[in-house]
């Protein structure tokens, strides 16, 4: 691995690699819980990459839950197994795959329109400010599990409008474009289902369902999504495990919870 020039996308993907690497090492257990990563030169000299994309990378899997830094200490690991990632968790894609299961989708419909109300203040966007809308159908293994309804700012919604239709994931579409995920804001409770719902899950109008609502960032604040997720009750579960140094919030398959 090499760092890219000053000023590209590259040194951010780079980091990104260097802490899904350590992420799996230690998920597999190759460190132990409390034990210690290498030193940060060792790191840069075996990734071939700046300290400044070690630093990075370290500062992910803090986020993600993995390590914690101690003064005078290399980084410590917290514990395993591995807590989901923020890429996980912001990704429905990503999530079914680190489950075993094949994600699947189909758009429902697509538009661009003027904001609502909501929209707005969501994505922060002024009065007459418009937004590209979608719907899918999202299914694990051929199953229909939630129907996704996500928002865009105009200059996001441009680039998902350009997408294929078979598109799996829009969120890693959206990365591997320069659009960078750094914080997301969920809120969960449950909604009856609409007609809409009921003929796509296949379940009854007015039935409960499992809600994310989820408002999502770039690095500099900006606000990139806004999402309302509508999940069959019987096939997800969401945890919060929480300690004195992290807290997680985490997607599981209803039989793991």
């Amino acid at each position: 691995m090499t760092d890219g020039p000053a000023g590209t996308a590259k040194p951010l993907a780079m980091y990104r690699q260097v802490a899904a690497d350590l992420g799996r090492e230690i998920g597999e257990g190759r460190y132990g819980s409390g034990g210690r990563l290498p030193a940060e030169g060792e790191l840069a000299e075996r990734y071939g990459v700046s300290r400044g994309t070690v630093r990075q990378a370290m500062a992910l899997l803090r986020t993600e839950g993995l390590i914690a830094s101690r003064r005078g200490t290399r980084r410590v690991v917290i514990g395993t197994p591995r807590p989901q990632s923020f890429g996980e968790l912001l990704s429905f894609t990503r999530w079914a795959r680190s489950t075993g299961a094949e994600p699947g989708g189909r758009i429902v419909a697509a538009e661009t329109r003027p904001a609502d109300a909501t929209e707005r203040e969501r994505l922060r966007l002024p009065a007459g400010a418009e937004i590209h809308a979608v719907r899918r159908l999202r299914t694990l293994s051929g199953r229909p599990v939630m129907v996704e309804r996500t928002v865009y700012p105009s200059a996001v919604g441009e680039l998902i409008s350009g997408l294929p239709p078979d598109t799996v994931s829009h969120t890693v579409a959206l990365e591997e474009s320069g659009v960078l995920f750094a914080d997301a804001q969920h809120t969960i409770d449950l909604c009856p289902a609409d007609a809409e719902d009921a003929r796509l899950l296949g379940c009854r109008p007015g039935d409960p369902l499992l809600r994310e609502r989820r408002c999502s960032t770039d690095p500099a604040g900006t606000p990139i999504e806004w999402s309302e997720d509508r999940y069959l009750p019987e096939t997800v579960a969401f945890t919060v495990h929480s300690s004195a140094t992290s807290g997680s919030l985490a997607r599981r398959s209803a039989d793991e919870a």
